[in-house]
């Protein structure tokens, strides 16, 4: 049995009257990822931030969950009827959930450095013992390999830093339940279902979720874009905004009438 987790929800910042987007995280890191981004969406949208249970300002999770519950969790903590998503990884899967199980309220939803599935599922229950064993910060070096394209902390050392930081402070069991999520997260056979907008965007040198994930997403759905971010890996926000920032008010701006 799984439960509709907790997370939170940080107060939208930008115009009061202005479409409300709604950004997620990729496992291990927080609102952060989202920090330079934020700014450069707030001057015609209100935008807010989510943090995974037991990340961030996430309460802890003690009980298993599912993408979809994490789903149903972003559902319920925001306030709008009608809202715009982007999500990374983990974020992304859950802006798929979210398609699929509250379409209705969605207006439009990129999904960055994610896919239909990840990873295999026997690797995602290794790192969640792993993180009940050795706790997160055993996962800062492959998960830095994993994360930022070769240059990435060089050039951005402050942000990745601070990223790093929030997966070591994140909880131990908090992260292993998100890696049981995600190790039973499929919904390859069900992306025809998906009749919101969604764009499909990847990093260049993203190992984790590259280009053929994203083509997977914008083909299986029913109005699918696609768009890869040049130099960077598997958190495109924090390595890149200014071109993931541009990226989403093109696209936020064709499906909700806004100029980009």
């Amino acid at each position: 049995m799984s439960a509709v987790p907790l997370i939170s929800l940080t107060a939208p910042v930008g115009p009061a009257e202005a479409p409300l987007v709604v950004v997620g995280p990729s496992l291990g890191t927080s609102t952060i990822l989202w920090d330079d981004v934020v700014p450069l969406l707030a001057d015609d949208y209100r935008v807010a931030a989510w943090d995974l249970p037991g990340h961030g300002a996430g309460p802890v999770a003690r009980e298993p969950f599912t993408v979809a519950d994490l789903a149903d969790a972003v559902a319920r903590a925001v306030p709008d009827d009608t809202f715009l998503y982007a999500g990374v990884s983990l974020g992304g899967a859950t802006g798929l959930e979210l398609a699929l199980r509250h379409g209705s309220r969605l207006r439009g939803a990129a999904i960055v450095a994610s896919g239909a599935q990840l990873g295999d599922p026997a690797a995602w229950h290794d790192r969640a013992a792993q993180s009940r064993t050795q706790s997160t910060s055993s996962l800062i070096v492959p998960s830095a390999q994993r994360w930022f394209a070769p240059d990435s902390i060089a050039r951005r050392p402050e942000l990745t830093g601070r990223l790093l930081h929030a997966l070591q402070d994140a909880d131990d069991e908090s992260y292993a339940r998100c890696c049981e999520a995600l190790a039973a997260y499929d919904v390859r056979s069900s992306l025809s279902g998906i009749e919101v907008p969604v764009l499909a965007a990847w990093g260049a040198v993203d190992a984790v979720a590259p280009e053929a994930k994203a083509v997977e997403i914008a083909e299986g759905v029913r109005d699918g874009r696609i768009a890869r971010i040049d130099d960077a890996g598997h958190l495109p926000p924090a390595e890149q905004p200014e071109a993931v920032a541009a990226l989403l008010r093109s696209f936020f701006a064709s499906v909700s009438g806004k100029d980009a």
